[in-house]
């Protein structure tokens, strides 16, 4: 990296460790973020596609700036500007296929997920000799997949 980057970047630190006080609420910063994209679109003065393309690499530095960050969060409850942060014990989660009925179970339910999806595209008779009912569909919302 340049020496002006690094400068850059040096700079952009320091702005962002004192960005916002203690009193600018999660609720003002998804105010702020919608306005932000707003004034973009009525000024015009920015292709909106390439303000898009650098908010996703934005979202991504302070994304792993985050990540990395919780790695050195004191195991205290504190609040500091605003912002409460709560250590949680990850506790245990139990391991159900270890229990021989409960992995039968689980096949035998993802065999049904099978049989109901393939009765979306033609009629079908299970091993019971029931006809396997063609259930109703939920819409998925839309997205966009964004890659860089």
């Amino acid at each position: 990296m340049g020496q002006s980057k690094e400068l850059f970047m040096d700079m952009r630190e320091a702005q962002i460790a004192s960005l916002y006080d203690s009193t600018f609420t999660k609720k003002e910063a998804i105010i702020t973020g919608k306005r932000m994209v707003n004034n973009v679109l009525e000024n015009g003065n920015v292709d909106i596609m390439e303000f898009g393309a650098n908010l996703v690499r934005l979202n991504e530095v302070v994304s792993s700036a985050v990540t990395e960050f919780r790695k050195y969060i004191p195991a205290e409850k504190q609040t500091v500007l605003g912002v409460e942060f709560n250590p949680v014990n990850g506790g245990n989660t139990i391991n159900y296929e270890d229990d021989e009925i409960y992995c039968q179970l689980k096949a035998d339910l993802n065999a049904r997920i099978e049989l109901l999806k393939l009765a979306q595209k033609q009629s079908f008779i299970d091993a019971y000799g029931n006809e396997v009912p063609k259930v109703s569909t939920s819409p998925r919302k839309d997205s966009v997949t964004i890659k860089f």
